[in-house]
C-alpha cells in the first residue's frame, strides 16, 4: 500500500509539473506570439481555466505528499518525501502571495478594461512562475528519488 501511495503521489505531482512547465515554456510563448488583443484574451482565459483547477491539484499534491511522509516516517526516503512536501508548501505560499493576485486581475481583463501596464504585470507573473516551476521540479525529483 505504501508503494502505491508513493507512485500515485509521484505521478500526480509529475503531471502537475508537466502542466506548469508547459504553461511556462510553451503556452505563454504561443499566446505572446498572437496579436495584442488575442494574446491578452488568451492569457485571461487561461487564467480563468487553470485558476479554477490548479488550487485543487496543488493542495491535493501537498496532502498526498504529507500522508506519504508520515506513513513512511521510519522507512527509507522519508526525509526526501518530507522535503518535497516542504517545497510544495513553498509553491502554495508563492502562489497565494505572488501569482494568484496577478492572475485574479488578469482573468477579468478585456481589451476594453485592461490596465496600461498589463504586459508588465504578466511578465512579473511569468518571472514568479519560472521560480515556482523550479521549486515544483525539485519536489518532483525528490519524490521520484524516494521511490527507489
Amino acid at each position: 500500500m505504501l508503494n502505491a501511495l508513493g507512485v500515485v503521489t509521484t505521478v500526480v505531482v509529475g503531471l502537475m509539473v508537466g502542466v506548469e512547465f508547459s504553461v511556462a515554456f510553451i503556452m505563454n510563448r504561443i499566446l505572446d506570439a498572437l496579436p495584442e488583443d488575442s494574446s491578452q484574451l488568451g492569457h485571461a482565459h487561461g487564467g480563468r481555466m487553470l485558476g479554477a483547477l490548479m488550487p485543487f491539484w496543488y493542495i491535493g499534491s501537498l496532502v498526498l505528499s504529507a500522508i506519504w511522509a508520515v506513513a513512511r516516517w521510519d522507512h527509507h526516503g522519508a526525509r526526501l518525501v518530507a522535503t518535497a512536501a516542504g517545497l510544495l508548501i513553498v509553491s502554495v505560499v508563492m502562489s497565494l502571495l505572488l501569482l494568484v493576485p496577478i492572475n485574479n486581475r488578469n482573468k477579468t481583463w478585456t481589451p476594453e478594461n485592461r490596465p496600461a501596464d498589463w504586459k508588465q504585470q504578466l511578465q512579473r507573473w511569468e518571472r514568479y512562475h519560472y521560480v515556482r516551476v523550479a521549486v515544483l521540479i525539485a519536489a518532483f525529483a525528490l519524490l521520484a528519488s524516494a521511490l527507489v
